[in-house]
């Protein structure tokens, strides 16, 4: 919360109508403009972190700025006027070609870096038959398939640390304090769940 607040009163110091400085209050909750009164709040951006699966596998993809060897869930920054199913749909429309045939929410997570978001989690499924990916290389580096048995390998000794002799990074997931490691870690744990229609 403080690191979120930090930056936010960092980046709105200045009023974007009067262009004038603007001032906090004392508890650190808000922005004032002097010269017109107008009151500005803290704002977060809502996110949805979407674990795929098609029943017995989950995908997981990069992005280049990822760390290397990290793989985690899709996500996505939702549109004005998008519910947080359409935005689900969208992005995985988008970034890998599927089609959402079911999903439920898990979960959410504010996250700090490198701006304020909401991260909301959710599981989607497709339909067994309908799992070939169109990745689009210009949102990710590679998505792929995972079975259950690989991501709970991976989950028990995720560690970025251990590379092997060669000095290949081994595949991993993102940490403990991530809403991703969560979702990832629900499915591994819970296979019967079953989400709703979307």
């Amino acid at each position: 919360m403080a690191q979120a607040l930090l930056r936010w009163h960092d980046a709105h110091q200045f009023c974007s109508r009067s262009g004038q400085p603007t001032k906090k209050n004392v508890s650190g909750s808000k922005r004032v403009c002097p010269s017109n009164n107008i009151i500005y709040y803290p704002q977060v951006a809502p996110v949805v972190i979407t674990l795929v699966s098609d029943g017995t596998r989950c995908l997981l993809v990069r992005q280049s700025s990822f760390p290397k060897g990290m793989y985690s869930a899709l996500a996505g920054f939702c549109d004005i006027g998008e519910s947080l199913e359409e935005t689900v749909r969208r992005e995985i429309a988008e970034e890998v070609g599927l089609e959402v045939d079911r999903l439920h929410y898990s979960a959410s997570q504010h996250w700090p870096f490198p701006n304020s978001t909401l991260m909301i989690a959710c599981h989607a499924t497709v339909k067994p038959g309908q799992t070939e990916l169109q990745v689009n290389l210009r949102e990710l580096e590679a998505a792929a398939w995972f079975s259950r048995d690989e991501v709970a390998t991976v989950l028990r000794r995720n560690n970025p640390s251990n590379q092997q002799q060669s000095g290949a990074v081994p595949f991993w997931l993102p940490p403990k304090l991530a809403i991703a490691h969560q979702l990832i870690k629900e499915w591994v744990e819970k296979p019967t769940c079953s989400p709703l229609p979307a």
